[in-house]
């Protein structure tokens, strides 16, 4: 083996949820003596470089001309505006949404990446990783062809990692023990999705990769993929998976700032107990459904600490309420007696890290399976986002809180969890493919011994 630092590229999928997960795990490397290089999406410009980051950032359409003295824009901003546009199909059932919003943003996706490879290949010639990280849900080829190890991280719901007929479909939000609507589910997803697939894997075979997956955007590595959920909450008494494969129950990231609790909401009645409610970054995008819960909430005696979101200027707090666009969730979360949550996999899995219950009201994508999920542990209530009516939703938070039992159980899993300490085992095995690729450039002879070893699940 060679003790010469590893230089590791991340590449994540704009939003927040898969940045942030790559943050964390970068930042353990970083401090370990490694160069961390972010093939991030051009939005985040200025904000990773700070954290001690090389920002080797890529356009995933062509860039838009900036009028001068333009503020620059938000991290992220490229999937906030398309959520934004496209929120009025969330209401619709999930099966209906796999036309009208599933398949455009696949497709958009895929857009992004094919306008994104010859910008990745060129990165990757000029930084020479020895190990690629990609937490996407479409496949980049430059990342699986350059000749180093790539790991692929999955921080959605692991229901995006198929394997047994006994799963529930892909972002249909269904219960695991009821297969009513699982089969015509997943024929119109092949009706709506099987062109675009046929195209994209050709694509991506012309780029250099093997074949896709039937019906899957992305391809699973040979050396490491990694999962982000906890075991409580797993599915795998029913798709047990292969050695390539490794759970992180939680990867709470370590660079937020800390986070006192303003008095407005601090002292409080003893009555009252302290939420959160977030939507998340792109959720919070949907200032009419923002603004609701916010009217909702209000009327009851808690406190609350709103993660205000992309449009924070226009939303109106009462008294009751703190907020910003955005705060330090792995901070406020300890803090506070339950979660208000769009059920992003970022959110939920901190939040049974940090042994809360949670309401979970699921937009898009994988929160409905992460909502579900939730319910049908008992780990929280799934409420209809939009169809809720106001007293059920003060109903639920009530109940949460009142029930002891329930909060002892979610502070246990909380423990065992952190006890687990998934964020450092993720770069730990991040930190062994670069390694053992070392070694293996450098010294042919240790090749079989690497070959043998396997990863730990």
């Amino acid at each position: 083996m060679t003790d010469r630092p590893l230089t590791i590229l991340f590449m994540p999928e704009s939003a927040y949820g898969p940045t942030n997960q790559c943050v964390g795990l970068g930042d353990i490397l970083l401090k370990r003596g490694h160069k961390v290089v972010f093939a991030a999406e051009s939005s985040w410009k200025g904000k990773l470089e700070p954290l001690g980051f090389v920002e080797a950032l890529v356009d995933l359409a062509p860039p838009a001309e900036q009028a001068e003295g333009a503020e620059e824009e938000d991290a992220g901003k490229f999937w906030t505006d398309f959520i934004a546009e496209t929120a009025p199909e969330f209401r619709k059932p999930t099966v209906d949404q796999l036309e009208t919003f599933v398949a455009p943003t696949y497709q958009a996706l895929i857009d992004g990446a094919v306008y994104c490879e010859p910008q990745l290949r060129a990165i990757i010639a000029e930084h020479q990783p020895d190990v690629i990280v990609e937490d996407n849900v479409v496949t980049f080829p430059a990342l699986m062809t350059s000749g180093a190890p790539f790991v692929r991280i999955v921080s959605c719901n692991p229901l995006e990692v198929r394997g047994s007929a006994d799963l529930p479909p892909l972002f249909a939000g269904y219960p695991l023990a009821d297969r009513e609507g699982w089969d015509a589910y997943d024929k119109r997803f092949e009706e709506t999705h099987r062109a675009m697939w046929e195209a994209f894997n050709t694509w991506c075979q012309e780029q250099g990769t093997p074949p896709l997956p039937d019906l899957e955007f992305l391809h699973t590595s040979e050396t490491l993929n990694l999962y982000v959920f906890p075991e409580e909450a797993d599915y795998d008494e029913v798709r047990p998976l292969d050695e390539t494969w490794a759970r992180i129950d939680s990867s709470v990231r370590e660079t937020d700032e800390e986070y006192v609790v303003p008095p407005e909401v601090a002292d409080r009645p003893d009555d009252s107990a302290l939420i959160y409610l977030s939507l998340g970054s792109l959720g919070g995008a949907d200032l009419g459904l923002m603004q609701r819960l916010v009217d909702v909430l209000g009327t009851t005696r808690h406190r609350f600490v709103v993660s205000k979101g992309p449009r924070a200027d226009e939303l109106v707090l009462p008294e009751t309420m703190v907020g910003a666009q955005m705060v330090p969730q792995t901070k406020v979360i300890p803090q506070v007696d339950l979660v208000i949550t769009h059920g992003g996999n970022n959110t939920t899995t901190e939040t049974l890290h940090f042994g809360k219950p949670m309401i979970v009201l699921p937009l898009f994508w994988d929160q409905y399976d992460n909502a579900q999920r939730v319910h049908e542990l008992g780990f929280g209530r799934r409420l209809d986002t939009y169809g809720f009516e106001d007293a059920e939703l003060i109903d639920a938070v009530e109940a949460l809180l009142a029930d002891t039992e329930l909060r002892t159980r979610m502070e246990e899993i909380g423990a065992r969890i952190r006890k687990r300490d998934g964020l450092r085992k993720g770069a730990d095995l991040i930190e062994k493919v670069g390694l053992d690729h070392l070694g293996r450039a450098a010294d042919p002879a240790l090749a079989d011994a690497l070959e043998s070893s396997t990863v730990e699940s």
